[in-house]
């Protein structure tokens, strides 16, 4: 429940985009959209009522190329984002279940459309990875414009707003937010979405400060109420006391001067003060997202997952969808390295095209490599499409869910076989590539050592290597708070990998949440990670702290933490250790650890 003090109202969201404002609420007004009714066509009217569906699709076509020609160059990543939601006016998934909903059960287009979509929706909202689950807001977003156009709404939007304000909504969609001026809204408060939507991106491209996830904030907030946000740590706080104004000023000043502070040479090599260099890059999810990792100044892309373009599609993607996808990533990033994730799929990320047995425990189950080794099919077309892309810069390739030198061995003679065939076609390719595995998985862990005699670099995945380590679901409400990256056991683990690199001469990365975690730098350090990948707007905080550090001394501080018996152990002693760093987060923005609630609807 809110805190109330007089009538100051604290509520929770999730910090999607960084930054602190004080402004007034303007409720952006979306009524009719979500009021539809069902009602039956008669036979002879079904044609018509399909043409209607088509004419509104068209029309919401036309509203996003309208939009996306009037975005600024500078802003090509918000105008990927679109293109993406304007193929999906087209999906079958989309376009073709309604119309066939329309003909089978004569019901009305709006009525059809909000059935094919919910159905999606649940698809999506049932996975685990929080990236996954904010497809299903895209989803939605696509289906909205096409209601607006079937039921006629008409409602305020965003490029109506005349004066300096604090946009408040149930949900924004990426043409919506692409379409904010910055000189009239400061800032933006949603009841849903989270940091990896499309939403949360734009928001961080533009820097405007925004809180998401917040679930009563429509409800509770009202037009003309003055209000503090902070896009950092997701408070939000209606109708301040002087007191709290106070606050929020001084943390805006502070933010502020710290920021400015660690943009200032945030394109420089990052270097500890005894010159030992760290190389910091980025995780992307979408080609568009590497103008983020460049703009804060990434030395790469550190993971690339390629699962998007599985999903949302009536089939499998051709060698040349891929590859071209690729390629745009490459040559952006050149000549700075591209580390391109293998196929991540089925469990949590089920295909509905090509439908397996349900199984009981997905995340155990046929999922990453195991999946690719299967369908090879598939798995080579995907290798095909990187072995061209590599032919334009520097790509590192990166097999998933590894639990066996077996797995590695297959993957890597189809990658061979994949190769030999395209030296045969005389295509453009690159054979000479880093192969890399995921250390994710407790046995890769155990068997590190002799591993790394089968690969050219460890990439740690701190998400799943903690979740299966601790036998923790971060889904799972009653047992969440358990999942503790800086657990000893952890600790130790990312030290056996480091070790077993180190000794056979292979380097080792870290490409987990763990990684964009600015207060996790000593201990990370000083376990041996030279590499570190992460969300692109993390990377200025944790270049900062990198910068205020000296890399002999995080040796001599990990192993004290590895003799620590608890989290809770080393936590302490890494702020005890490090207070002169670590001194607030009003002094220093760091990034809340993106845990168990960031990413979903509350």
């Amino acid at each position: 429940m809110p805190e109330k003090e007089s009538r100051q109202i604290i509520l929770k969201g999730i910090g999607g985009s960084p930054g602190i404002c004080i402004g007034k609420a303007y409720l952006l007004d979306k009524e009719g959209v979500d009021v539809i009714k069902k009602y039956f066509i008669p036979g002879e009217d079904l044609k018509s009522e399909k043409n209607r569906f088509k004419s509104a699709v068209k029309k919401a076509k036309d509203e996003l190329h309208g939009i996306i020609e009037g975005i600024p160059d500078d802003l090509r990543e918000t105008a990927n984002i679109l293109e993406t939601h304007a193929v999906l006016l087209k999906d079958k998934m989309i376009y073709g279940k309604t119309i066939e909903i329309i003909e089978k059960e004569k019901i009305n287009a709006e009525w059809a459309l909000k059935k094919a979509v919910s159905d999606i929706r649940d698809m999506f909202k049932s996975m685990s990875d929080p990236y996954f689950r904010e497809r299903a807001a895209d989803i939605v977003h696509v289906s909205e414009l096409i209601t607006k156009n079937l039921v006629g709404a008409d409602y305020s939007g965003v490029r109506d707003i005349d004066k300096r304000v604090i946009l408040v909504a149930d949900d924004l969609s990426p043409a919506e937010t692409s379409q904010i001026q910055l000189e009239r809204v400061m800032g933006f408060v949603t009841d849903r979405g989270g940091i990896t939507s499309h939403t949360g991106i734009i928001a961080r491209t533009l820097e405007i400060p925004a809180v998401m996830g917040v679930d009563l904030a429509t409800s509770l907030i009202k037009n003309d109420d003055l209000m503090a946000i902070d896009g950092l740590t997701g408070e939000v706080v209606v109708n301040p006391t002087e007191e709290t104004l106070v606050r929020f000023v001084k943390h805006k000043i502070a933010y502020e001067a710290r920021r400015a502070v660690m943009t200032r040479g945030i394109h420089l090599p990052t270097r500890t003060l005894d010159d030992c260099y760290i190389q910091i890059m980025g995780n992307i999810e979408l080609p568009e997202e590497v103008v983020s990792v460049k703009n804060y100044g990434g030395d790469g892309i550190g993971l690339y997952r390629t699962e998007f373009q599985y999903l949302s599609r009536a089939g499998f993607p051709t060698e040349y969808e891929l590859f071209d996808k690729y390629r745009d990533v490459v040559e952006v990033m050149a000549p700075k390295p591209v580390t391109i994730r293998t196929l991540d799929i089925n469990g949590d990320k089920a295909l509905t095209y090509h439908s397996t047995a349900q199984e009981q425990n997905p995340a155990l189950g046929l999922r990453g490599i195991r999946y690719c080794l299967k369908r090879t099919d598939v798995f080579k077309t995907q290798l095909r499409a990187i072995l061209r892309a590599a032919a334009y810069g520097k790509v590192r390739i990166l097999f998933p869910m590894i639990s066996d030198c077996g797995e590695i061995r297959e993957a890597r003679r189809l990658l061979n076989e994949v190769a030999d065939s395209l030296e045969k076609e005389g295509a453009g390719f690159r054979r000479d590539i880093e192969v890399g595995i995921m250390i994710e998985v407790p046995s890769a862990v155990i068997m590190a050592d002799i591993m790394a005699k089968e690969v050219d670099f460890f990439s740690i995945g701190t998400n799943d290597l903690i979740q299966y380590s601790l036998a923790i679901d971060r889904g799972n409400r009653h047992v969440a708070h358990l999942y503790e990256p800086l657990h000893p056991a952890i600790l130790r683990m990312i030290k056996t990998v480091s070790d077993a690199a180190k000794n056979s001469g292979i380097k080792v990365f870290m490409c987990g949440e763990m990684a964009g975690v600015p207060l996790y730098m000593p201990v990370l350090l000083g376990l041996g990670i030279t590499e570190l990948s992460m969300n692109p707007s993390s990377i200025p905080g944790v270049k900062y702290v990198i910068t205020c550090l000296n890399h002999a001394d995080t040796e001599a501080f990990a192993k004290t933490a590895l003799g620590q018996s608890t989290a809770e152990d080393v936590k302490t002693l890494l702020h005890d250790t490090y207070e002169d760093i670590f001194s607030g987060s009003a002094e220093i923005p760091i990034p809340a650890f993106h845990g168990e609630n960031n990413g979903e609807d509350n």
